[in-house]
C-alpha cells in the first residue's frame, strides 16, 4: 500500500460519494497518494459537480485532479482511465446487484474486478477501519507458485493496512470436505486435511505475526465461508484475490471474489496474480492508430502532495 502514488477514485453522480470519498481520503492520508477522480458518462452537464469535489479535497490539502469520460462500458472506461493514469488503486462504492438480471448478464462490477489489473477496492459501508479487523481471505490449498505469490500479496496488504489503521489481521481458508476416494490419503479424513491446511499457513503466519487464534480454517465452499468469517469477526476489509477467467467457463462459474461481493457485509479489497496483471495491462493497452473515444474532460488541480 505505501507504495500507490495515485488513486482512481469513482464518483456516481447519481449517488451519494461519502463512503467513496472518505475511504480515498483515509488512504491517501496514509500513503499521501495523488486522488484522481473520475465519472464514466457521456452526458456534458457534471463538470460543476466534479469541479466543486475536487476543489473541497483541494481546500483540504490534497493532491487532486478529476475527469469525465465514457470509453463503451463503465468498466472499460475505469480500466481505460486507470491505464492512463497509471493509477495503483481503484475505489469504487459497489452497490448490490439485481439477483436475476445477475443470472443473465455479467455485472459490471465483476468485469471490472475480472479485468482490471490494479488492486480495486469496492467501498460497501460507513463503517471506520481504525482499530478494525482486517480479514486476508486465503487459498492455501494451491500451492503452485502463481497462488503462493497471491497468497503473500493478500496477506501482505491485509498487514499493510492493519499496521496503516491500528487494526488487527486475521487470515483464513476454507478446505474441502474429505474424499474417500482421494488418492493422496492427507486428503480423506477431515483432521488431516485441516492440519495440512494449517502446515501451509505457517510460513505466513510466522512472516506477518499472525497468531493462532487469528487463523480460521473452516471445511466448506469459500464463497460461503468467507462472508460468514467476515460477519463473525466484524471485519471492517476483506482482502482477497482473483484470478480472471475469461471465455465461457467465466461466464459461467465466476471465481470467488465475484461471488462473495454482495454477500459480504465488509469492504472488499481484490488482488490479482502479478502474471495476470501483465496480461491484463497488455489487452487494456490502447490500440494504435485514431482514438475512437476519448476522454470529454479533464480538470487538473494543485499538485502538491498531502501531509500529515
Amino acid at each position: 500500500m505505501h507504495t500507490i502514488r495515485s488513486i482512481l477514485v469513482v464518483v456516481d453522480p447519481r449517488q451519494p460519494e461519502t463512503l467513496v470519498l472518505n475511504r480515498a481520503r483515509m488512504i491517501a492520508n496514509a500513503t499521501r497518494s495523488h486522488l484522481h477522480l473520475l465519472v464514466c458518462d457521456k452526458r456534458p452537464d457534471l463538470h460543476s459537480h466534479l469541479e466543486e469535489l475536487g476543489g473541497t479535497l483541494e481546500k483540504e490539502g490534497f493532491s487532486v485532479s478529476a475527469q469525465q469520460a465514457w470509453h463503451h462500458s463503465p468498466h472499460q472506461t475505469i480500466i481505460a482511465v486507470q491505464q492512463e493514469k497509471d493509477c495503483g488503486l481503484v475505489i469504487k462504492q459497489h452497490w448490490p446487484d439485481n439477483p436475476i438480471m445477475k443470472s443473465i448478464l455479467t455485472p459490471e462490477d465483476w468485469k471490472l474486478l475480472r479485468y482490471c489489473p490494479s488492486p480495486v477496492l469496492m467501498v460497501k459501508t460507513a463503517a471506520p477501519w481504525s482499530s478494525g479487523t482486517i480479514l486476508a481471505a486465503v487459498d492455501v490449498g494451491n500451492s503452485d507458485i502463481e497462488h503462493r505469490v497471491l497468497q503473500a500479496g493478500i496477506v501482505s496488504h491485509g498487514y499493510d493496512i492493519a499496521k496503516l489503521t491500528g487494526g488487527t489481521l486475521h487470515m483464513m481458508s476454507a478446505h474441502p470436505y474429505p474424499m474417500y476416494s482421494a488418492p493422496d490419503p492427507v486428503f480423506q479424513r477431515k483432521e488431516s486435511i485441516r492440519n495440512f491446511y494449517c502446515e501451509q499457513c505457517r510460513n505466513l503466519q510466522k512472516e506477518f505475526g499472525i497468531e493462532d487464534d487469528r487463523l480460521h480454517i473452516e471445511e466448506g465452499a469459500a464463497d460461503i465461508l468467507i462472508p460468514q468469517t467476515a460477519h463473525k469477526l466484524n471485519a471492517a476489509l476483506t482482502v482477497i484475490g482473483s484470478v480472471a477467467r475469461t471465455g465461457l467457463t467465466g461466464a459461467l462459474v465466476g471465481n470467488t471474489a465475484e461471488m462473495v461481493l454482495d454477500a459480504l457485509e465488509s469492504d472488499v479489497l481484490v488482488l490479482k496474480p502479478d502474471d495476470i496483471i501483465t496480461h491484463l495491462e497488455e489487452l487494456a493497452a490502447p490500440p494504435q492508430g485514431p482514438e475512437e473515444q476519448a476522454t470529454l474532460t479533464t480538470w487538473p488541480y494543485n499538485h502538491h502532495h498531502h501531509r500529515f
